[in-house]
């Protein structure tokens, strides 16, 4: 544990057992080589202040607008445009007591407020980056370490997010340097929100000084990126009332990728022709960039060493072979300066990437997983992840990923509770084989889970399956899990004792929870209410689950839930909007990925 190497040593030597004096001298290049990139990190967050500061300038110089005139700072009285703007949000006197600190606020138009409200957030997220490194070195135990490490890594993403939506709002009037799309910005805005919520859950249940600092360095960040979503979608970034997602013309890709129409009903344009062939093409014909085998014959003979040797922020396609065999590696994650990689296996139980921890093992749900992805671009192919923890360690994930523009075909994704982790941005599943026990499909992407099979599994004694758990926190952020086209299925050891224990299709996690199931199979194992509460009355109101044309023994809606949320869909138009096409705006970039999949509703 890192704060271990931290404590002084005893009088007159090491006061160390030579085994940990061995173990001290093995760890002490990773501290250093990790204090180096704390130092770095702090470098570029306080960078970032002062260019979000600069840019706020720049910005009312663009507009035509001057400084603040003399005194008006002093007065902190909003004018018309900072309380219009900030009537929009959902916490509106911290949106004009944050607009009014920052500088060019007051001689603002409601456009203008629009942009300083991205840099004003983004100049947030820095500082507390910036401040919460600084606590690195404080005494923490394994548990509050674990939340602490999740919180730097969920921050730095943050400001990478933020950064490339302030790029993709700032006035230009050449649109071609456009960053992203409208349609983008929402899904980097509300993958912030995500990571900060996830930051600050992960210190649930512990107590002490260094949580009470963290949440003071943290202190109103979530209410101040919902509000900036909130002000955005309110000047036409999206209309996202009612049932989400509207079908616009994007302004332009994230990744370049462009809109030509390359068999649009077959495939989703956000990935290229070269993915779409890599995805068809045996893996016999493939050539790899690197090759991961455990008998010394490729490349490395570990993942851990095939993510290190893949280059950062790489603009083409890096593919990462491994070889049939077993790995069990730890703490392996595609960080996000690693781009556009491709890892692709020998089939589903032959390359097989697993892990058993827990939160058994004091640690975060976020930190249990086998394997996680946040680099955009993220694309896993032929391969299985696996938790073996078991049901009795409770949350214990498979896969986790954060990456936009994610892809896993043909995948086993094995686990009990929590087995996978579609944590933030867009992400697409296709002919996967999904299993576990509770909440075994959870976290805020925007994701489409389409020709795939989820199996819920025997738990233990007195629970209840669920399979989603989506923790859509506020109603402008455009996540949610559709189940679209699928097989919902018991495996072998349940279906014996289906009786016994009851199988719903999900549980509102969060107030906004959203999740369809949609021309998909259902076996009789899943309850006839069809849904579960998480607490009571909680999100009961507020949620937005649907099911439309499901069909099977267990698909009957007769005696489902009466839930104000919960809805049977009978209009194509309304279940439309929950497709590849318009739920993630896939036919923008899937093609490039080269997997096969269904852009609208007939799969």
């Amino acid at each position: 544990m890192e704060y271990d190497r931290l404590r002084p040593s005893q009088p007159g030597g090491s006061g160390l057992p030579q085994q940990q004096q061995q173990q001290q001298e093995y760890e002490e290049p990773m501290a250093k080589n990790k204090k180096r990139k704390l130092v770095c990190v702090s470098v570029i967050a306080l960078a970032m202040i002062v260019v979000s500061a600069v840019c706020a300038g720049l910005l009312i110089g663009l507009r035509g607008g001057g400084a603040d005139p003399v005194g008006t700072q002093i007065r902190r009285k909003p004018t018309q445009a900072i309380s219009k703007t900030c009537s929009k949000t959902r916490f509106p006197s911290l949106c004009v007591n944050s607009l009014l600190e920052f500088p060019g606020s007051l001689t603002a138009s409601e456009q203008d407020l629009v942009h300083i409200s991205f840099n004003m957030t983004l100049q947030h997220f820095s500082k507390a980056l910036y401040l919460t490194t600084s606590l690195f070195y404080v005494l923490m135990d394994t548990r509050v370490r674990s939340a602490y490490d999740d919180c730097l890594e969920l921050l730095e993403d943050s400001v990478d997010a933020l950064s490339r939506s302030l790029s993709s709002v700032i006035p230009s009037r050449d649109d071609d340097k456009k960053g992203g799309s409208n349609q983008d910005v929402m899904t980097w805005l509300s993958a912030a929100l995500t990571n900060q919520d996830t930051c600050t859950e992960g210190f649930d249940g512990v107590s002490g000084a260094a949580k009470d600092q963290v949440a003071e360095k943290l202190k109103d960040l979530s209410e101040l990126v919902s509000n900036c979503l909130s002000i955005f979608v309110a000047s036409g970034g999206d209309d996202f009332a009612g049932v989400p997602i509207h079908n616009r013309r994007l302004l332009a890709s994230y990744d370049g990728i462009s809109g030509a129409n390359v068999h649009e009903e077959n495939f989703p344009k956000w990935l290229g022709r070269k993915e779409r062939e890599l995805l068809n093409t045996p893996v016999s014909a493939i050539q790899a960039d690197i090759i991961v085998s455990k008998d010394g014959n490729g490349t490395v003979k570990t993942i851990t060493e095939a993510i290190k040797k893949a280059p950062e922020h790489s603009p083409r396609r890096i593919i990462i072979y491994v070889r049939a065999g077993r790995y069990e590696e730890d703490n392996l994650k595609v960080g996000r300066k690693k781009i556009n990689l491709m890892f692709i296996g020998d089939g589903k139980g032959q390359t097989v990437i697993t892990g058993g921890k827990s939160v058994f093992d004091n640690m975060t749900t976020f930190h249990t997983a086998v394997f996680a992805a946040s680099g955009a671009g993220f694309i896993a192919k032929d391969m299985t992840f696996e938790n073996w923890a078991g049901p009795a360690k409770h949350q214990a994930v498979a896969l986790r990923i954060g990456a936009d523009h994610a892809v896993v075909y043909r995948c086993n994704i094995i686990g009990y509770q929590d087995t996978l982790y579609v944590h933030s941005n867009r992400q697409f599943y296709r002919e996967c084989d999904i299993y576990g026990t509770v909440d075994f499909i959870f976290g805020n992407a925007a994701v489409v889970i389409q020709n795939c099979s989820i199996y819920a599994r025997k738990p233990m004694p007195l629970q209840k399956n669920t399979i989603t758990a989506q923790n859509r926190k506020d109603p402008n952020q455009n996540t949610g899990i559709s189940v679209h086209a699928c097989r919902i299925l018991p495996t072998s050891d349940l279906a014996a004792v289906k009786g016994s224990f009851q199988t719903y299709l999900g549980r509102p996690w969060k107030l906004y929870s959203r999740a369809v199931f949609m021309l998909s199979y259902m076996s009789d194992h899943i309850h006839p209410r069809g849904w579960l509460e998480w607490n009571a009355g909680f999100a009961l109101d507020t949620l937005y689950y649907g099911e439309y044309m499901n069909y099977g023994p267990g698909a009957a809606v007769g005696q489902r839930v009466r839930w104000p949320g919960y809805r049977v869909i009978t209009s194509e138009t309304e279940a439309g909007k929950f497709t590849v096409a318009q739920f993630i705006y896939g036919s923008s970039w899937l093609p490039s990925t080269g997997v096969a999949f269904s852009a609208g509703l007939q799969a």
